[in-house]
């Protein structure tokens, strides 16, 4: 591919002379008579033995979801058994179909445009000067608040873990050091860096050490007593003007700044897990909370290299109550009759990274069933009603009934042997599969269900101005939830669906599977003009 080199433009051109005067009859190797590729062509035996399993190993990894890695492959394929010239035209014919394919204007416009403006502070207001955070505070060490620590000091910042006792607080500080192990193995790290971030963070038991933090994030238990509690004990410490931060997943940020002397300092910070290895950070704002505070918190949030999105205060905040929605449609299904594999197989053939019982075992059924318990009390407090969701009663069977706690209790809809593969809980399918059901249920179905519930509920957070923005949403519905990629995010899918014939499907939906698919006004708003979302 290269002959010579050269230093300059002129001297190019001379060696290019030389070249051309060395060498009258010039061929490319590919064009020499009795050219063999290396490896040998599609036909040669040993390679088309490896080409007939390919696209199966291709298709387990990009579940049919990207056409891109397919065409590549035929691309080769084809190429490498025509001339040089047919097969560029080849190569230039499937790129040109997917650079003008649907798939990708979704993710260019989502990872580029739209990703983009929210890094170059399209969210942040304007007119605060930039801060950088010199020590943070982080309230809690199990491993979210393990997790934020570590994020912490590897950006340079000075970081104080608490926990209730010094031990729980260096168990805390032993998760950074076993990340910053693996590090220096693998030759990404020096033991000198490794000393010095894990210098950087000071295990604690004591409220004191709290004394001068430009910021506070508590990352304690979801119980809003508790909350108020340690909010109480560590704001006197802050800075003057110092900022408070909850990582609540759940609780509405108003009201958990009712135990806060200054309301107007107190934010939301929700982190995704594992914290180290999730970009996202929901930034969520309190009735009381200031624009000057939210500035701030979205500085903290790029010095630590996370991408910050900005939603307005509502129980389950958006993140939250979208990924709530999927983990609680895969439920329901189950509780139809449709066989547990088939619910999964659907999230991962629609482009989720798991399936949704899945995920209920690695987030916990007792934690699900807390989170619900405590959003039903608080609901119930403020004189409102608890509407009821048909996975509720399946996730009280599981647990109360058969004591199936999760994948940290080792059982839950699947069984963790200590040896070998997780499977589905054979119990499963006497307690809730309808043969019948399961074997007419129709694939598209499950995946529309598993797409459009969470699609939905982004747009009400749209409606009801928990999401500021489309740009917000899309990025956030990937980065913190994992929705499907290739649809280039929850308001992008429908987007690209066409808005009318999604409200027209949702409607559809509706009617066989319960009042939480009907199109909010907003989005038929939208469908009847025919108008995208931007």
């Amino acid at each position: 591919m290269i002959d010579e080199l050269a230093d300059s433009a002129d001297d190019m051109i001379a060696k290019a002379r030389a070249f051309i005067d060395a060498n009258p009859k010039c061929q490319q190797p590919w064009d020499k008579k009795g050219f063999k590729l290396p490896g040998g062509a599609p036909h040669h035996p040993a390679m088309a033995q490896k080409l007939a399993i390919a696209p199966a190993m291709l298709k387990q990894k990009t579940k049919g979801c990207y056409p891109a890695p397919e065409r590549i492959m035929a691309a080769a394929v084809e190429g490498a058994q025509v001339d040089f010239d047919n097969g560029s035209l080849i190569e230039t014919r499937y790129f040109a179909e997917l650079v003008t394919g649907q798939v990708a204007k979704n993710m260019t416009g989502t990872f580029w445009f739209q990703l983009n403006d929210i890094n170059a502070g399209g969210s942040r207001p304007d007119g605060v000067e930039k801060e950088t955070f010199k020590k943070v505070g982080v309230l809690g060490a199990g491993m979210m608040g393990a997790g934020i620590a570590y994020s912490t000091a590897s950006r340079g910042m000075e970081v104080v873990l608490k926990d209730v006792s010094l031990e729980g607080a260096e168990k805390g500080k032993n998760y950074s050091e076993n990340l910053l192990v693996k590090k220096v193995s693998r030759g990404r790290m020096t033991e000198e860096k490794k000393a010095e971030i894990l210098g950087r963070i000071k295990a604690t038991a004591s409220a004191a050490d709290l004394e001068g933090c430009d910021l506070v994030i508590e990352a304690v238990f979801e119980d809003s007593d508790l909350k108020a509690n340690v909010t109480a004990e560590a704001e006197p410490k802050l800075v003057k003007n110092g900022i408070f931060a909850s990582n609540t997943s759940t609780i509405p940020i108003t009201q958990l700044a009712k135990a806060s002397d200054k309301p107007e300092n107190f934010i939301g910070l929700h982190f995704f897990s594992p914290v180290d290895k999730m970009m996202l950070v929901e930034i969520i704002v309190g009735e009381k909370t200031s624009n000057e505070t939210l500035a701030r918190a979205f500085d903290y949030v790029q010095q630590i290299g996370k991408i910050p999105v900005v939603v307005n205060d509502s129980r389950g905040f958006f993140t939250s109550r979208v990924f709530g929605t999927f983990v609680n449609e895969g439920i329901c299904m189950l509780g139809e009759g449709i066989h547990p594999a088939s619910i999964d197989n659907a999230g991962l053939l629609a482009g989720m990274p798991v399936g949704p019982l899945t995920i209920s075992d690695e987030v916990s059924l007792t934690l699900m069933q807390h989170v619900r318990d405590q959003s039903k009390k608080d609901v119930e407090a403020a004189g409102g009603t608890w509407t009821a969701h048909p996975a509720e009663a399946i996730i009280d069977q599981m647990v109360n009934d058969h004591g199936r706690k999760g994948k940290s209790a080792g059982a839950g809809f699947y069984e963790y042997p200590a040896k070998g593969k997780k499977h589905f809980w054979p119990e499963l399918e006497t307690l809730y599969v309808n043969q019948e059901k399961a074997n007419q249920v129709k694939l598209q179905d499950l995946k529309d269900r598993i797409l459009f519930i969470q699609a939905i509920e982004t747009v009400r957070c749209l409606e009801e101005g928990v999401l500021r923005t489309v740009e917000d949403a899309n990025i956030g519905s990937i980065f913190g939830i994992g929705y499907a990629p290739w649809t280039g995010g929850a308001i992008q899918f429908i987007n690209q669906y066409g808005v009318r014939q999604f409200a027209e499907r949702a409607k559809e939906l509706a009617v066989a599977h319960g009042e939480r698919f009907a199109p909010p006004a907003l989005l038929l708003e939208h469908a009847e003009q025919e108008k995208p979302f931007t």
